[in-house]
């Protein structure tokens, strides 16, 4: 298990939707600083919060965001991007892009970072991934996070004996600006903020933040009709 009282934090993503409200929670818990990373960072009224520049997608970023930051022991990978909803429409671009940015991204901060929270007596690393890790909705999207989601499981492997723990976090729809088009019920950020923290806190494998994400998870065991109705003659 890993308190986060005390502890420093690094959330990518951290300006806005499910990643502000992680970083709002992480206040309330005692923590000693947070890095919140955004493409085009807003500072923070807060002091213990140091905004910091991120593009997931460009080494050189990222080794910069480690240079700056290297008293990091908890790492909340966050950012991403959403893609097309086809794959046979969509510019093949546009999908190598979404990998870059919701696979490789996270797993090249999760390099840089290891050594880091390594030296600093070892810590946690969390991953947002999603509901459509386990149903192909909303395309390539959904591609990245079942690929993120395998990443996690075999880096947590890998960290076993190593002073860190990892954590997966699963939710369906959320109300942020991402989801604006979509019209289906959407959870709080905040709801899903306290999940995530609750999650690192308690040592837990895997969060499923929401119904949706239960449900889901638990629909895999069946028929695949089950996932994708409209399979049903």
């Amino acid at each position: 298990m890993t308190t986060l009282e005390g502890a420093v934090v690094l959330v990518t993503g951290g300006n806005r939707g499910i990643g502000k409200a992680i970083v709002d929670d992480l206040l309330t818990r005692g923590v000693k600083k947070v890095y919140a990373t955004a493409r085009n960072p807003r500072p923070s009224a807060d002091a213990r919060v140091v905004t910091l520049p991120l593009e997931v997608a460009d080494q050189a970023s990222i080794d910069a965001l480690a240079a700056a930051a290297p008293d990091v022991t908890v790492l909340i990978n966050n950012a991403g991007g959403s893609s097309p909803d086809t794959y046979l429409d969509a510019p093949l671009e546009d999908i190598r892009k979404v990998f870059e940015i919701n696979f490789f991204g996270p797993l090249n901060v999760t390099r840089a970072f290891v050594p880091i929270i390594e030296r600093n007596g070892g810590g946690h690393i969390l991953n947002a991934h999603s509901a459509l890790s386990w149903v192909a909705w909303h395309g390539a999207y959904s591609a990245t996070k079942a690929a993120f989601w395998l990443q996690t499981n075999a880096i947590r492997l890998e960290l076993l004996d190593r002073g860190i723990g990892v954590t997966g976090l699963h939710m369906g729809y959320v109300d942020t600006d991402m989801t604006a088009a979509v019209t289906a019920p959407k959870e709080n950020p905040a709801d899903i903020a306290k999940a995530a923290l609750d999650g690192i806190e308690a040592g837990a494998f895997e969060v499923l933040a929401d119904e949706t994400s239960r449900q889901t998870k638990a629909a895999m065991s069946g028929d695949i009709t089950n996932l994708y109705p409209r399979l049903r003659a």
